[in-house]
């Protein structure tokens, strides 16, 4: 995940300070981390973990007797760490493309290196000059009067109208080892929605300016040795979808996690636990 300016972590996910100084906004990200049931992690988590075990079958079985508890810690820590290799590339990626945006030099890293080049393929294919097309890279959009915000990898000019005439597209990154360059998730359509029909937008400088009228939406694939741009149907109907989504994940960040019993009418109150209290 990358770390925009005004994001900051909480207990129940990234929330946005606002520079004007209202209440913290809700992240687009975060909203649908809440809401939305992402089936393919479980599926996943047990297909990595699995192949480790394997992978390591001599290991495991001298371990599961010697040394079973820390086997099981490290058995339980692969998907989180698959996980967190996953999105740390991904991250990289993104700063990656974003410099390549603003024309600013790149650190080499082997890794990138392969999605850095199909980004530039990509760009070259649309004819695209950063001086003229690109409109905006990894800026803040806001809506206050909803209470979320969230960040756009890329706002830019391409030529898809009537007779090649250039559109506004909202286009967000996605990178991948191992999905398909044309497979896309239906909650990316929500969380460009979310971004598309925001209030404001927050300049560098921490000035606003009106949301610009964006007129397409896709996910910018990107992978090693491919990629693809798909065109997502970021409507009105996706944005309700997701005010859906916003009111849930609140509601669940302000639920308490605990709840006193109810005592049956008989039944005797728990004794209170005693403390003792030190000598001053």
């Amino acid at each position: 995940m990358t770390d925009p300016k005004h994001a900051r972590d909480t207990d129940n996910g990234r929330y946005y300070t606002d520079p004007a100084g209202g209440p913290d906004l809700v992240s687009v990200t975060n909203v649908l981390d809440t809401s939305v049931n992402k089936r393919a992690l479980m599926p996943w988590a047990v297909k990595v973990t699995v192949e480790w075990i394997l992978d390591n079958r001599m290991e495991v079985a001298r371990r599961a007797i010697t040394d079973r508890a820390e086997l099981t810690r490290q058995i339980k820590q692969i998907h989180r760490d698959a996980r967190d290799t996953a999105a740390d590339l991904g991250d990289r990626i993104h700063k990656a493309a974003e410099l390549r945006l603003l024309g600013a030099p790149i650190p080499h890293d082997p890794e990138v290196a392969p999605y850095l080049a199909q980004f530039d393929l990509w760009l070259s294919y649309w004819g695209v000059d950063l001086s003229e097309h690109v409109e905006a890279t990894e800026i803040t959009c806001l809506h206050r009067r909803l209470g979320y915000a969230g960040t756009a990898d890329l706002m830019i000019w391409l030529p898809t109208g009537k007779g090649g005439a250039l559109e506004l597209w909202l286009i967000d990154f996605k990178t991948s080892a191992t999905r398909p360059a044309k497979s896309v998730y239906p909650e990316n359509t929500q969380q460009l929605a979310a971004l598309r029909f925001c209030e404001s937008v927050l300049l560098p400088d921490d000035t606003e300016a009106p949301m610009p009228k964006i007129q397409k939406a896709g996910v910018l694939n990107l992978r090693a040795k491919s990629h693809a741009l798909v065109e997502m149907p970021a409507g009105r109907d996706a944005h309700r979808a997701f005010r859906g989504a916003l009111a849930n994940a609140l509601w669940h960040h302000a639920a308490p996690s605990t709840y006193p019993a109810l005592l049956a009418p008989g039944q005797p109150a728990p004794a209170r636990r005693r403390t003792t209290r030190k000598a001053a």
